[in-house]
């Protein structure tokens, strides 16, 4: 059975507000949110990238707005990551290496969901990739600014240039291959990349 770009963007995009709640919530722990502050955390960083991806593309009311499920989605995962992660104490270097690993995920997630959002509307190539990588580093970037640190996109780390990369690979292959394998190969490039440049950084730590 062939599923639709509209129907695979829906799930994707559910499965990001997820990771990205989760990341949230983790940050939040790390400075001492309490369980509201985690959950406005987790809806600015879970649809922050996805709602400045609507307004580029003047797709109002944005996505969350008309769709509850989204919100829905952030707000149980964060608080269930809130109190998970609370028991784990004062482990600052766990904690941490968990954010990042899942916030990789996140980035590679959002941004094959920015690039399909932008090829529903027919846009060019070159805007398809740019509004991946806006829809991949936005939320994480929002999620760093309201903790009061300097967001990854800033850092000499790639966040964004894997987000680019990423998109790019997703919409080449699609001119050779299928849907499935173009999203699981570009998804596995960008995860793979930013995992080996986290743990590099981790590394270099201890």
């Amino acid at each position: 059975m062939e599923i639709s770009l509209p129907y695979l963007t829906s799930w994707l995009t559910i499965l990001a507000t997820m990771i990205m709640a989760i990341t949230a919530a983790i940050q939040g722990v790390r400075q001492n949110f309490d369980p509201f502050g985690v959950v406005v955390l987790a809806i600015v960083t879970s649809v922050g990238g996805g709602s400045l991806r609507d307004l580029l593309i003047g797709s109002t009311p944005v996505f969350w707005i008309v769709d509850m499920t989204y919100i829905s989605t952030a707000v149980p995962t964060a608080l269930i990551t809130y109190f998970f992660v609370k028991t784990y104490g004062h482990r600052d270097g766990k904690r941490l290496g968990f954010l990042q690993y899942f916030d990789a995920i996140g980035l590679a997630l959002f941004t094959l969901v920015g690039v399909q959002s932008a090829m529903l509307v027919n846009l060019p190539t070159l805007s398809v990739i740019v509004l991946g990588c806006v829809t991949g580093v936005a939320g994480g970037m929002f999620r760093d600014m309201l903790c009061g640190l300097q967001p990854a996109i800033l850092k000499q780390d790639l966040y964004a240039t894997i987000s680019l990369v990423g998109g790019l690979i997703y919409v080449v292959l699609l001119a050779f291959t299928n849907e499935a394998l173009s999203l699981l190969v570009s998804f596995l490039c960008m995860l793979i990349f930013r995992s080996i440049i986290v743990y590099k950084q981790r590394s270099k730590e201890y």
